[in-house]
């Protein structure tokens, strides 16, 4: 089993997001929960982010990601807080209330607590929205303490922008 991602890891695969981004002219926002902003500012550590790094939501609880992302109630009800269908509108809620061109988003069981029969800890989904109304969705299942399934998951976040960001 692989380690965390390092701090270093995961500032190397900002900037080449953030270089992605500014070679498409795009800008990008996030919507977090299990990150709780880790994702957001990472990409708003590397010098220069404010060219292309428009904001963040942590929305940890799910009336805040109905509120402020526009996440419909009845897909949190039909669907939980950590899935597909969640994080792909949280994405899409990022891109349109932050009026961005790429929304990244995460959704996940950071651990120790938290899990189901159904839904283990380490458990994310990281999504992209970009122009087009089009998305990328993934899931992941991290085996990490705490710290490290967030920082996993805010690299796969990272990742999943820089591939929107190269084919969107």
């Amino acid at each position: 089993m692989p380690g965390a991602p390092s701090e270093a890891d995961l500032e190397a695969a900002a900037t080449r997001l953030g270089e992605a981004l500014l070679a498409r002219g795009w800008q990008v926002s996030c919507a977090e929960s299990s990150t709780a902003g880790l994702l957001a500012a990472t990409i708003a550590g590397i010098p220069g982010s404010s060219r292309y790094f428009r904001g963040a939501a942590v929305t940890y609880a799910s009336d805040l990601k109905t509120s402020l992302l526009g996440v419909p109630a009845e897909t949190l009800r039909e669907h939980g807080a950590v899935s597909a269908e969640v994080a792909q509108a949280m994405a899409a809620g990022a891109r349109r209330v932050l009026q961005a061109d790429l929304g990244l988003a995460v959704t996940g069981i950071a651990g120790p607590d938290g899990a189901t029969s159904h839904k283990p800890v380490g458990l994310h989904f990281v999504a992209a929205s970009f122009p087009g109304d089009e998305a990328m969705v993934e899931r992941r299942v991290f085996d990490l303490d705490r710290n490290g399934n967030r920082r996993a998951a805010a690299l796969a976040a990272l990742d999943l922008g820089l591939r929107a960001a190269t084919v969107g």
